[in-house]
């Protein structure tokens, strides 16, 4: 391809230079796709800057095209109805080591260091939570225990409880939230001191990040690659070989991941592949517990329409909501 295609591919001396074009490895491919891709959308959205004068009072279109950088087209994970009583409280924490993404890795390790979590980790986490198939019931008891180890009942009932509910539907206004997207997570604000939430690759310093990875037994190739991306700015791509690392001998390495309950819907389908069922053996609480079932493969791509009961918290928060994390930080 002309070099000019791939400039910085040239830049880091990845390609073979020869009268004006570049010898592209397959590796490296992408490159071509993303630089091909990103002056398609820079002529889009120089046509569409054009356009909103003309719109400006057409307020229909404007919410939706000041959003638009934000916006999830694909599954929305508003609850994984096949997995609900089957995951429970006692499975978040082997389930968390098998088939979480990173960035919910990293929530649960640290709340079970701090026996707490900040609103924004408790939204992110939380609402993965749920779309994985932990019911209202397990969720409350599972930050409960959790939380109560640093604080007594009455005060996680007066102060967190109620955010718990919210998230499921059951206070408020109702709404059914959906979990966080990749783009969601990444484009929103990075995480402040105390907060957990976030995009390991896209907010850890790179040398920790580099550190983390090594410590988790990553191969020498796999984190370079995965480092390659992340110095980038491809962070779903980094997710997608650490996807790759922690599943050795996975069939589809050209898995995209674009949300983190994809990332555990295909982590399961790959265990699935080993094992007759995809979530592990249940604790036991009272009485013998039913064995678990395989969980749905989720579509890589769907453009399906969320119900006009969904709500995705891509939108704003309700005013409820932003209170109890005022009081929170009061």
């Amino acid at each position: 391809v002309p070099f000019t295609e791939v400039l910085d591919l040239v830049r880091g001396r990845k390609v073979f230079l020869s009268r004006g074009f570049a010898y592209v490895p397959k590796d490296d491919m992408i490159s071509i796709l993303i630089t091909h891709y990103r002056a398609h959308l820079s002529q889009q959205l120089a046509m569409t800057s054009r356009a909103l004068p003309q719109l400006e009072e057409d307020n229909r279109l404007l919410p939706m095209l000041s959003g638009l950088s934000k916006r999830y087209l694909g599954q929305d994970y508003s609850s994984k109805k096949s997995n609900v009583g089957k995951i429970t409280a006692e499975m978040i924490d082997s389930l968390s080591k098998q088939s979480f993404p990173p960035c919910m890795q990293n929530l649960h390790q640290s709340m079970k260091r701090d026996h707490h979590l900040k609103h924004g980790g408790r939204m992110q986490y939380g609402l993965f939570l749920k779309g994985i198939g932990l019911s209202l019931e397990e969720a409350l008891r599972f930050w409960r225990t959790e939380f109560t180890k640093a604080m007594d009942g009455d005060k996680f009932d007066k102060q967190y409880s109620y955010n718990i509910r919210h998230n499921y539907g059951k206070e408020g206004k109702r709404a059914d939230y959906t979990p966080y997207s990749c783009n969601k997570i990444i484009m929103s604000n990075a995480p402040g001191p105390g907060d957990n939430h976030g995009c390991p690759f896209r907010h850890t310093d790179a040398d920790l990040l580099a550190q983390k990875l090594r410590l988790q037994g990553i191969s020498k190739d796999f984190t370079d690659k995965i480092m390659k991306y992340t110095r980038d700015g491809h962070y779903q791509i980094a997710c997608k070989y650490y996807f790759d690392a922690t599943h050795s001998g996975v069939e589809e390495p050209d898995v995209n991941i674009n949300h983190p309950n994809q990332y555990f819907d295909e982590s399961q389908h790959f265990y699935s592949g080993k094992k007759e069922a995809k979530l592990p053996n249940t604790p036991a609480r009272t009485g013998s517990q039913r064995s678990s079932q395989n969980t749905p493969r989720s579509q890589l791509s769907q453009n399906s329409q969320p119900t006009s009961q969904n709500t995705t918290v891509d939108d704003d928060m309700m005013d409820d909501d932003l209170c109890m994390a005022a009081m929170e930080t009061a």
